[in-house]
């Protein structure tokens, strides 16, 4: 029997594509269900929502959004909808001793074979090129060399919901998936940072592309 969760899911996965398209373009990887990290540009809270839209239904039931704790549980519904309906990894944006790993639930959930949906920036951007992305997709790499890093583009998704709006806009998006990238042996944490961005920036669609 069919869960309230799983309904709720099908029908949010449903008003996504509605409002926005939820394109998926899978430029440099097959939609298979292999494990991975899908690290992408944040411009909005609407971001994972039109990431999980869309992926396959097989992908979605094992790819896991991040979410800021505070922010995500603070009331009873945004708790279910994260926690009961994406199945949401919370993550603190602030650190509450000084030994508080901020990836551990990340890494909790790759070593149960989980997908993850993260944003290296840290924080939304309105500026249209990603932020210099921060040191944790580097160590999710490197403690996790087998798990596949896919370069993620979300366009559009700050037209309909920018950052300090709360109502969706419909506008035609798409995301697009880039080609795996791997941690190279003794790479720079910082070479590798810029490379990844690099990568997500290039899956960005060109003004042919953004015209369809």
């Amino acid at each position: 029997m069919t869960s309230v969760a799983e309904l709720t899911g099908l029908f949010l996965a449903s008003l996504a594509r509605l409002i926005t398209g939820a394109q998926g373009h899978w430029k440099g990887c097959p939609p298979t269900a292999e494990q991975r990290i899908y690290f992408a540009n944040h411009q909005s809270h609407f971001d994972w929502v039109l990431i999980w839209a869309a992926l396959p239904a097989e992908l979605r039931a094992n790819t896991r959004p991040i979410a800021a704790r505070d922010y995500w549980t603070a009331s009873r519904f945004k708790a279910w909808l994260t926690g009961a309906v994406f199945n949401a990894i919370y993550v603190s944006r602030t650190r509450s001793t000084p030994d508080e790993d901020p990836l551990e639930p990340l890494a909790d959930a790759l070593a149960a074979g989980d997908s993850v949906v993260i944003f290296p920036e840290g924080t939304r951007s309105n500026k249209g090129e990603p932020q210099a992305f921060k040191a944790g997709l580097y160590h999710l790499a490197e403690q996790f060399p087998h798990v596949q890093l896919i370069p993620t583009w979300i366009d559009n998704v700050q037209r309909v919901m920018p950052k300090g709006e709360v109502v969706p806009v419909p506008i035609l998006c798409t995301v697009t998936f880039g080609e795996p990238l791997q941690l190279q042996p003794g790479e720079d944490k910082r070479a590798f940072l810029e490379r990844a961005r690099a990568a997500v920036l290039a899956q960005r669609p060109g003004p042919q592309e953004a015209a369809r």
